[in-house]
């Protein structure tokens, strides 16, 4: 192993005036950098936009959790270039100002559980149907307060709908009961790579941002869900229509940030997926913007 190089005094000042030391842990050299490479590095990660997703409050083994699902962390990361930062489920203790001051973004995600059919006057759910009022309380709030911010709001499956029950709109509890709509459900014996599999076409809507986001008309998507959209909220736009005429995207018309809702799962397998990509990637961008605004 050879020698480090003997400086002069002068020639040392010189060099620490024009670049920055970094020194490689277990490693014996040091790396001399331009001051410009280290700024362009220091600016790419502090870029980086905090991304809140509301988690899930489940019991696992007899204890209550607060989750969020890995894909969509990893969708966070890969797709929308951000940092993932759960958010407990607090109900009634939570509170938005101080949330939402702190972070980029705001995505909603999946989950097994339903929004509890009160909130928006429908019937009483079946035995047996999965519910979160936790997650209900704290992201219905939620979601006037990202809107009225401007914060960036990118809403999945779940969030979907508790965006338009938050905004005055109702909910299919099961759409297959339904005449005239097709089933929407998974097929519960397929394997986990078949559920998420491309299901049926949906068709954007002409001018609108996912026309405008993909250059095109229609795509393919992995919509799975017995839930849907009955009543349209107030305000909101439609993005997107399955075969059956059953909403699967909208945006709230007027918002003064990015936002959009999909009934569909981008997060699946998102570097896999041009369409999930170009989803994840406006969001992300949009959150950046905010996080460099600062």
């Amino acid at each position: 192993m050879g020698s480090n190089p003997t400086l002069s005094a002068s020639q040392a000042t010189d060099i620490r005036n024009q670049v920055s030391v970094l020194v490689v842990a277990q490693q014996p050299k040091i790396v001399l950098l331009p001051d410009s490479c280290c700024l362009f590095m220091n600016r790419m990660m502090a870029s980086r936009p905090l991304i809140g997703i509301v988690a899930c409050r489940k019991m696992i083994e007899s204890h209550y959790f607060h989750a969020v699902g890995e894909k969509y962390v990893a969708a966070v990361v890969e797709g929308a270039g951000g940092i993932p930062v759960p958010i407990a489920a607090l109900g009634d203790h939570f509170g938005a100002p101080e949330t939402l001051s702190r972070i980029d973004g705001l995505m909603l995600t999946g989950s097994y559980s339903n929004v509890e059919p009160h909130h928006y006057g429908g019937p009483a759910s079946e035995p047996g149907t999965l519910h979160d009022p936790e997650r209900d309380r704290t992201v219905l709030p939620l979601v006037k307060a990202t809107l009225e911010l401007g914060l960036p709001l990118f809403a999945i499956c779940r969030g979907f709908q508790e965006v338009n029950v938050a905004l005055g709109g109702t909910l299919h509890q099961a759409v297959h009961d339904f005449p005239g709509y097709e089933d929407h459900r998974e097929d519960a014996e397929a394997s986990q790579s078949d559920q998420y599999s491309p299901a049926h076409e949906v068709v954007f809507h002409p001018g609108g941002l996912l026309e405008r986001l993909t250059g095109t008309d229609k795509a393919i998507v992995n919509s799975l869900h017995s839930q849907g959209i009955d009543e349209l909220a107030p305000g909101l736009e439609i993005e997107a229509t399955a075969p059956d005429g059953l909403i699967e995207a909208f945006t709230v018309g007027g918002a003064p940030g990015f936002n959009l809702a999909v009934q569909w799962h981008p997060e699946w397998r998102v570097k896999e997926n041009p369409l999930s990509m170009a989803l994840f990637g406006a969001f992300g961008n949009a959150a950046r913007q905010r996080t460099e605004a600062r």
